[in-house]
């Protein structure tokens, strides 16, 4: 399996970005879990958001009400839709995906929100 992340770039604070992870996948595995974590330099990699196969969606307490994660099955394609962003956004954001056999990192996607 593949990710590729993209959506990543330099915004003002209280801009938008749209990150996209598609995952490149074989008909034999099913996507269980997709998920976006971030890492800033010299931080530990955190939990932003997850949807599920059946799109159930979870967010990490700091970006409720601003990001919004979803999904395109047809594409196997995640999108985490960040609004409101704040100088803290700043991390590169990583595509996490789990399948009925295993789990997958993708290569990130750097995001800097400018006061």
């Amino acid at each position: 399996v593949q990710l590729q992340a993209s959506g990543g770039g330099l915004v003002q604070t209280g801009g938008s970005l749209r990150l996209s992870c598609a995952a490149s996948i074989s008909a034999f595995n099913t996507i269980r879990l997709m998920e976006w974590y971030r890492q800033t330099p010299g931080g530990q990699r955190e939990f932003v958001a997850s949807i599920r196969s059946g799109a159930e969606t979870v967010l990490t307490d700091s970006v409720k009400g601003r990001f919004t994660i979803s999904k395109d099955n047809a594409k196997n394609t995640a999108y985490l839709q960040m609004n409101s962003l704040k100088p803290e956004d700043t991390a590169v954001y990583y595509c996490h995906v789990v399948t009925r056999a295993n789990q997958y990192w993708g290569q990130g996607t750097l995001v800097t929100v400018s006061s």
